[in-house]
């Protein structure tokens, strides 16, 4: 009998036959997850009590019974976006001084609208651009940076402080590259990062630009300078200035902000786009979109746009107020019941994340720590059934194995507090304080 080889796949296919580290993870808890006792605080949903269902609702029944006030809203549209949707989010943004974005401003810029959200854009790039140096942040987004890699792209990454990426060590780092920094791909940063919520400030925004206006320059080459604002219309700390959007001190035509609705309406309508000055990349982009799915949804991109013009004040106000509750109440928990061994605590001013380094405690999922939060210490009166499963996500998986941060990582986390009800989170950081205790114990 003759040997049928299997199907032959690409690079990029190969290396993901084989799940990342922290989808292996999420899909284990997945298959043994309690809803009514386990404890969801590391996947990174939204507050369910702050998306607009009813608003939801009554933009498409309004859709459907006028659908011939809007353009073929069940049929195929244009791979750049629906131009009410386009208009509603540039009108949004000036509104609520996103980015301290103007009409005049925007009005200079071009913008399209992803084929499935905002992960589509980032999707895009990794076939648009050559394969290359990537140069993002450390801890990074560790979803994106793991496609990245499968893709062919090598990390170049930056550690960060609360301020965002160090632009004093970026500038060693492309020092120490010498002739590969012809290999620079493109710069991604996450503005208000996941995993950290760490801000970017305007005057770290304007030093990463001179460095990459400077590095550009000496290259004779525009280097995409890619940022991702998913999370920056979350910033809910009131003693937090808005920072500028990098987009009004690019000279050269090299910024491209990427931003979503997801964090602020819903995640179920898969919007994200993208704002630039025209460019061959810009166009590229679009015929992406086309080449992945025509163009994104035209029901969702409209029903979007009704949201948008009628609720996104109230809408906004209510989201900010949610997650500023959360996170005060959440931080107050971590001082009371994790204070003692927290080297560091970052996040909490915007998102609906926070970010802790320990003292001496591996996070790790072989760790002590990570063993008791999931119930396999192999005691039997840690591991009972009416204990809650804890879910966080480790630091191990926030950072680049082969960075600085590499060591750092293993004694560090990250908690969501977006999805989860107050009273189930403050029950969640408890059992993390009993862990820490387990820890100890186990030391002795």
């Amino acid at each position: 009998m003759n040997l049928m080889h299997e199907i032959s796949l690409s690079d990029y296919g190969q290396a993901s036959t084989t799940p990342s580290p922290v989808a292996q993870m999420m899909a284990s808890f997945a298959n043994t997850f309690r809803p009514a006792i386990d404890i969801n605080l590391g996947v990174g949903y939204v507050n369910e009590n702050t998306i607009p269902r009813q608003f939801i609702a009554d933009a498409v029944n309004h859709i459907v019974a006028h659908h011939h006030d809007f353009h073929a809203p069940f049929n195929y549209g244009s791979p750049d976006g629906v131009t009410e949707l386009i208009a509603a989010i540039r009108t949004y943004l000036a509104y609520h001084h996103f980015g301290n974005l103007t009409p005049a401003s925007l009005a200079k810029l071009d913008m399209i609208i992803g084929a499935n959200g905002a992960t589509s854009l980032l999707d895009a790039m990794t076939q648009i651009l050559p394969r290359g140096i990537v140069v993002t942040t450390d801890p990074l987004y560790y979803i994106y940076t793991n496609q990245l890699q499968r893709a062919g792209f090598q990390l170049l990454s930056i550690p960060e402080d609360r301020d965002g990426i160090r632009t004093d060590i970026l500038a060693e780092k492309i020092k120490a590259l010498g002739k590969r920094r012809n290999e620079i791909s493109f710069v991604y940063i996450v503005t208000v990062n996941n995993p950290s919520c760490s801000i970017l400030t305007t005057q770290r925004r304007i030093g990463l630009l001179r460095l990459m206006n400077k590095l550009c320059t000496e290259q004779r080459r525009k280097i995409p300078l890619i940022m991702d604002t998913a999370y920056e219309q979350l910033i809910h700390d009131p003693d937090t200035p808005t920072p500028d959007s990098a987009l009004l001190h690019d000279e050269l035509g090299i910024v491209h902000e990427i931003g979503t609705l997801s964090k602020t309406l819903a995640p179920t309508l898969r919007v994200g786009y993208m704002l630039a000055k025209p460019s061959p990349f810009l166009d590229a982009m679009v015929q992406k979109v086309s080449d992945t799915g025509f163009s994104a949804p035209l029901l969702n991109q409209h029903v979007a746009a009704l949201l948008l013009e009628q609720h996104a004040s109230e809408q906004i106000e209510s989201v900010i107020t949610g997650y500023r509750e959360k996170a005060v109440q959440t931080r107050k928990w971590i001082e009371q019941y994790l204070g003692n061994e927290v080297e560091s605590i970052i996040g909490g001013r915007a998102g609906f994340y926070f970010y802790l380094t320990f003292k001496n405690t591996p996070t790790h999922p072989k760790s002590a720590f990570f063993k008791f939060l999931s119930r396999d210490t192999g005691n039997q009166s840690i591991d009972a059934e009416n204990n809650p499963t804890v879910i966080y996500i480790p630091g191990h998986f926030c950072v680049n194995s082969d960075g600085d941060m590499a060591q750092q990582g293993q004694r560090q986390l990250r908690l969501s507090f977006g999805y989860e009800s107050l009273d189930r989170i403050h029950t969640a950081i408890k059992r993390m304080g009993e862990a820490l205790a387990y820890v100890q114990i186990q030391r002795q």
